[in-house]
């Protein structure tokens, strides 16, 4: 059921951020394509904990169906705001890449998605994983997009990657056993 929500959500999110890239007005198509991402989103993960149904191939998916909906979303977002590429593209960079690298890092450790990195690592968890992180990852970019300034995108960005950069080598770090949690 969890996995049927998440290929719901995807393909539909996705079919609303093509429909935005096609429309002369795209902002009420991303509205729509970023609601039904995140809803969609939280809804699969709520399914998979009361169903207790979570799986590590569900995880994977999961982050997979982030990356598709996000890229194709924020194609979205710099026809709405093509000053905004640059940051926009570096996000992309980010969350598509790095973050995606360290999200599916949990596989190197017996757990079953990084909804349970605390477990591993309480610090690496807090600040990639936690509700407020989790949130911080997508909307922080869109505000900035919304509100059009170049300056305040840029440090998102630089701020993101940064976090992201020092996760990943702690991540590394642990994984390699040079470093306790």
């Amino acid at each position: 059921m969890p996995n049927l929500v998440t290929v719901v959500r995807t393909t539909a999110a996705a079919a609303l951020a093509v429909v935005a890239l096609l429309a002369d007005s795209p902002v009420p198509w991303l509205v729509a394509g970023y609601l039904t991402y995140w809803i969609g989103d939280s809804l699969d993960g709520l399914a998979a904990r009361v169903l207790d149904q979570e799986t590590r191939a569900g995880a994977v998916l999961d982050i997979c169906s982030d990356r598709l909906n996000t890229g194709l979303l924020a194609a979205g977002l710099i026809v709405v705001q093509p000053d905004l590429a640059v940051p926009i593209a570096i996000f992309l960079l980010n969350f598509m890449v790095l973050d995606q690298v360290l999200s599916l890092s949990f596989l190197l450790w017996p757990i079953v998605s990084p909804n349970y990195f605390g477990q591993v690592d309480p610090t690496v968890f807090r600040y990639n994983w936690s509700h407020p992180a989790k949130a911080l990852n997508n909307v922080g970019i869109i505000v900035a997009v919304l509100v059009g300034n170049i300056a305040l995108a840029m440090v998102i960005v630089v701020v993101q990657i940064s976090v992201k950069i020092a996760s990943a080598v702690r991540v590394a770090r642990l994984a390699s056993g040079r470093v306790e949690a």
